[in-house]
């Protein structure tokens, strides 16, 4: 299928070949009819992406931050590479999309295959979304005309912030697609309406629509049209819907007011607000979150879980609906919004003339037959051939399931490098797949991850997805008899370790050798090889002190949701158990845990833990786990007190002895935790038919002690 992506990196607007998604639970697949641009957000990232760094940088004041304090932890080169490799990542455009139902995921039983729906969908030929963000479209209203729902519902859910009643005088500062939108619905409402631009034709547009209008470029006074529009008294309302990094207009926008007057930032404007300006008056000002509530709650959006109704009457999928009722019913037209059509093969020329020129609206078309929108997806739609010829068998042929962050960044370009042949890679959405296939040479991409395990040109299947699916993939992979790299953790539950046990247990009992393989990679980094060879010298036991300043993910993150992520230790912890394991050389015999007391404020007291680990040699040793730090400290430090001496190695960049007979210190170039020698010990295994680098009963071990440490946590 095609769709448009931004190029963040070199500025190019691009309409490129995707394998088709997939239904998930509480998501529908759509073929798309038409979608419409936002002029306003997607004008923004085609600009970004057409800057250069240093303008990208001043875009971002917030983001530079983050780096440099990337570069105190981390160093210069992995934060450059960093910083690269997100600019490198392709955007999805638009989110303004109609089509027709092609396939219902799980739990929905109000729509079904057929229907033609508004959704928050990017612009593509085929689009995944969730429930909660679509809305069916009532007889009468045309895909084009209902293109326009999810923009118009951002300019409802301002309105509705602003809560204007019937009579009202209320002013539109800024007459874009938004603007007009905010004109109709005001008047639809029975309100008066004054509408302020620079732009005659939008201007003598709103003013078709019903409103009065100044326009600036003939050099109409807006304070001056808004006391006579509001007969000397000041306007009830003020919706601000321009975008500029000026604070003119929330100033002008105070000085038109009544007495207690509202004002409601929709669009982007400088925000140096007056405290003259507002106290007087007693004016209230308020920046409207895009289509209403449930906007960036995951549970909402992609899990499903609605407001009750009685309680929250207008969520952003309710503003949807609300927002179609006013099309059907005629008070809402866009036929006069549309300014330019492209078909979506074209598309690249209608962000050209988006950066160019001042257009209203831009409708990419794709079908003009909807009946043929229904059909259902192939096999074939859900993949895409990028390298001819290599999608052949052979040992190290490696099939891939998840390209996220990690795994674009670390686990491909460390297989590439260790010589791995490069098969098959699936993403849930497409892009990511695509794009990282494309770039480091892929045979195919996909979006179907059960296809990975069935390849037959794939021997070796490496698992980077959420963590709830590794131990189901990793299941599959060894019942296959493929080699299995999992991007720990191995599993979320003793049900699942033990299950994963059972069928290498099984494969292995048939005759075959596959291996499974845990990305633990801190064992495999350079200062640590070197300390297990000076520990290793050492007969008496070791006491060790693992402190990770883990940093602060938020409490909705998915890594800390119980089903989806299993929570931070097992998500993250389990390296330092295992690095201990390695440096311990011993099994470990006890384990205890301690995490962070109730208090008020702290939701999540997981991730602010210390456990306790001993070791069947007499060793010991405590992991503090603590995400209640700064990211100016390092990260992970290791303290390592053995027979009067100790060694300390900071952030796996530099280790100092004190009293250590024969060692004093070493310092890398680079942080380096060991990913690609873990990733390179794996495949040349896989290519030797050698042992697995990591004993698979210490990976067990490991997985099983990390389970036990939650639960101690717990207990």
């Amino acid at each position: 299928m095609k769709q448009i992506l931004q190029d963040l990196k070199k500025g190019a607007t691009n309409v490129v070949d995707v394998p088709a998604p997939a239904a998930r639970p509480g998501h529908l697949v759509v073929r798309t009819a038409v979608s419409l641009i936002s002029a306003g957000t997607e004008r923004m990232l085609v600009e970004f992406g057409r800057s250069n760094l240093v303008d990208k940088a001043r875009q971002q004041p917030d983001k530079v931050r983050m780096v440099l304090d990337k570069v105190k932890t981390d160093g210069l080169v992995p934060t450059v590479q960093a910083v690269q490799s997100k600019l490198d990542q392709p955007m999805p455009l638009g989110y303004s999309n109609v089509g027709v139902v092609v396939d219902v995921g799980a739990g929905i039983s109000d729509l079904e295959v057929g229907d033609l729906i508004v959704s928050n969908g990017p612009h593509a030929e085929v689009v995944c979304v969730p429930r909660n963000l679509c809305a069916r479209v009532p007889a009468g209203v045309t895909p084009e005309t209902a293109s326009f729902t999810v923009l118009a519902a951002i300019a409802l859910q301002g309105i509705r912030l602003a809560a204007p009643t019937l009579g009202e005088n209320v002013v539109v500062t800024g007459l874009g697609l938004i603007g007009l939108v905010t004109v109709q619905i005001l008047r639809a409402a029975g309100c008066s309406v004054l509408g302020i631009d620079t732009d005659a034709q939008r201007v003598a547009l709103a003013r078709r629509l019903g409103a009065q209008t100044v326009d600036l470029a003939a050099g109409e006074d807006p304070l001056e049209a808004a006391a006579a529009f509001s007969q000397g008294r000041g306007v009830d309302a003020v919706l601000l819907t321009v975008a500029t990094k000026s604070d003119e207009p929330v100033h002008q926008a105070a000085e038109m007011c009544r007495q207690r007057g509202r004002i409601v930032l929709i669009g982007v404007t400088g925000l140096k607000l007056s405290r003259a300006d507002f106290y007087e008056k007693e004016l209230t000002f308020q920046v409207s979150c895009s289509y209403g509530p449930g906007r960036y709650d995951a549970r909402y959006e992609e899990q499903g879980q609605d407001y009750p109704y009685g309680f929250v009457r207008w969520t952003e999928q309710r503003n949807f609906e609300a927002v179609l009722r006013l099309m059907a019913d005629g008070k809402l037209q866009t036929d006069h919004l549309v300014s330019h059509r492209f078909p979506i093969a074209n598309a690249s020329a209608a962000y050209d003339v988006l950066a160019n020129e001042a257009p209203l609206g831009i409708v990419i078309q794709y079908a003009d037959d909807l009946t043929s929108l229904a059909r259902p997806l192939e096999p074939a739609d859900r993949k895409v051939v990028l390298m001819r010829g290599r999608s052949k068998p052979g040992t190290g042929t490696v099939g891939m399931i998840g390209a996220g962050n990690y795994a674009s960044q670390v686990l491909i370009p460390g297989l590439r490098a260790a010589g791995a042949t490069l098969g098959l890679l699936a993403s849930a959405g497409g892009v990511s797949s695509m794009h990282a296939g494309t770039k480091f040479g892929f045979a195919n991409a996909t979006t179907d991850p059960d296809s990975v395990v069935a390849d037959p040109a794939v021997d070796t299947v490496v698992i980077a997805t959420r963590h709830d699916t590794h131990a189901r993939y990793a299941l599959a992979a060894l019942q296959a008899g493929k080699h299995v790299f999992v991007e720990k953790p191995l599993a979320l539950s003793r049900s699942e370790l033990q299950e994963l046990r059972s069928a290498y247990a099984a494969v292995e009992d048939s005759g075959s050798k596959p291996l499974l393989m845990v990305g633990f990679n801190r064992r495999f980094s350079p200062l640590v090889v070197t300390l297990k060879k000076l520990l290793d010298a050492r007969a008496e036991p070791k006491s060790f002190v693992m402190t990770v300043n883990a940093g602060m993910v938020p409490d909705d993150h998915w890594v800390q949701d119980p089903v989806q992520g299993g929570g931070r230790i097992v998500g993250e912890a389990c390296h330092f158990i295992d690095l201990l394991r390695f440096l311990a050389d011993a099994p470990i015999t006890k384990l205890q845990g301690m995490r962070m007391g109730i208090a008020p404020g702290v939701t999540v007291r997981d991730d602010k833990a210390v456990l306790s680990l001993l070791f069947a040699d007499g060793s010991m040793g405590t992991i503090h786990y603590l995400a209640n730090g700064h990211r100016s400290f390092p990260k992970e430090r290791l303290e390592v007190f053995c027979g009067g001496s100790v060694i300390q190695l900071d952030n796996f960049r530099s280790m100092v002895g004190f009293g250590w007979p024969g060692f004093s210190k070493a310092k890398l170039s680079r942080q380096d935790k060991g990913n690609a020698q873990c990733i390179a010990a794996f495949i040349t295994a896989v290519k030797s038919g050698g042992g697995a680098p990591i004993p698979t009963e210490q990976l067990f071990e490991v997985s099983a002690a990390t389970l036990e440490a939650v639960d101690c946590l717990k207990g």
